[in-house]
């Protein structure tokens, strides 16, 4: 038996159960992980509160798809793995089949990387998720390389200063968005070349001036909604407007039309993207693994949490106050 967080009905933080919830043993293609510490992500709460992009298949559900822990069984057919090896879970798989918020988790080896021995567990489940992101759609998909400017909105979470830090490393200029200047140094402490402060700023405006009046060739949008518009406003000729979140909750309008179609690229991006393509993961575990090997990734925890404090976890986290990595710790 391990305690797990399930729930049993869809709502906010509070219909988070710890149960006693039997393992069992891993399958083939599977690993058995001891769960130390558990990232969370927005995904889990749209999850938990039924606006997620996939709906729960049936209650009681588990959450959770980051974490960082260490092998305690190996299922048939995998190979890489042994008992004992420290590692992290990477978010590669549905909530409906899998869940890391416990104990202990069985979860698919393809969704496994080993842990970089500089890495405690806290920083385990911190890392992964938000440099895949932005890796993912910035450099595999974007192809973003030295020279370029890319606009990081919601800057101050996980996904944003890590992708502040991998436009620094290839020689991007990285402009972050934020909506009141209470971020501000924060966000240049990080290594913002700039900070647009959006409640005080034409964001247009000001990122044209910043490029010169060529416009950005990549927006990294985590919010969407009617704010596109005034995004793609910047966006040089031929950019991208990467949408990789839904903060707004608001119908997203496509503002080619509006703005007089322009030469925008405009596209959706989730992690799975790179998660789910074994040779995609394997090249971005390498450049995240290298980044911190050298010092140049740092990834950013706001605050740690108790197992048994889940559902204030989720509280913190729907307040929108954190600057980083919000992680929970398990003790065993």
């Amino acid at each position: 038996m391990a305690r797990t967080v399930r729930f049993h009905e869809h709502g906010g933080p509070d219909v988070l159960r710890l149960e006693d919830v039997e393992v069992g043993e891993p399958g083939p293609g599977e690993l058995l992980i001891r769960v130390d510490a558990i990232g969370l992500n927005r995904a889990e709460a749209l999850f938990r509160s039924g606006h997620y992009i996939e709906p729960v298949k049936e209650f009681p559900a588990r959450l959770g798809a980051e974490a960082a822990g260490v092998v305690e069984a190996v299922g048939a057919d995998v190979t890489g793995f042994e008992v004992g090896r420290p590692v992290s879970v990477v978010p590669a798989f549905s909530m409906n089949d899998y869940g890391v918020y416990a104990e202990r988790a069985i979860v698919p080896a393809t969704a496994v990387v080993h842990r970089p021995e500089a890495l405690d567990a806290v920083e385990g489940a911190a890392v992964w998720m938000p440099y895949l992101t932005a890796y993912g759609a910035l450099v595999q998909v974007g192809g973003m390389r030295a020279g370029d400017t890319v606009v990081l909105t919601a800057a101050s979470s996980s996904v944003g200063l890590a992708a502040i830090q991998i436009a620094n490393r290839v020689g991007a200029v990285p402009i972050a968005t934020t909506r009141t200047g209470a971020k501000k140094d924060a966000l240049l402490k990080a290594g913002a070349a700039e900070v647009i402060v959006t409640d005080e700023e034409d964001i247009a405006r000001r990122v044209l001036g910043l490029t010169d009046g060529r416009g950005a060739d990549f927006v990294f949008d985590a919010v969407a909604g009617p704010g596109v518009v005034d995004l793609a406003k910047g966006v040089a000729p031929g950019g991208t407007l990467f949408l990789y979140g839904a903060l707004s909750g608001q119908a997203t309008p496509y503002p080619g039309f509006e703005l007089g179609m322009p030469a925008l690229n405009m596209r959706t991006y989730t992690v799975h993207e790179t998660t789910a393509d074994p040779e995609r993961l394997r090249r971005a575990e390498a450049f995240v693994s290298s980044g911190l090997r050298t010092g140049a990734f740092r990834p950013v925890v706001d605050r740690t949490f108790g197992l048994d404090e889940i559902v204030e976890a989720h509280r913190y986290m729907e307040a929108g106050a954190q600057v980083g990595k919000i992680v929970v710790t398990v003790d065993h």
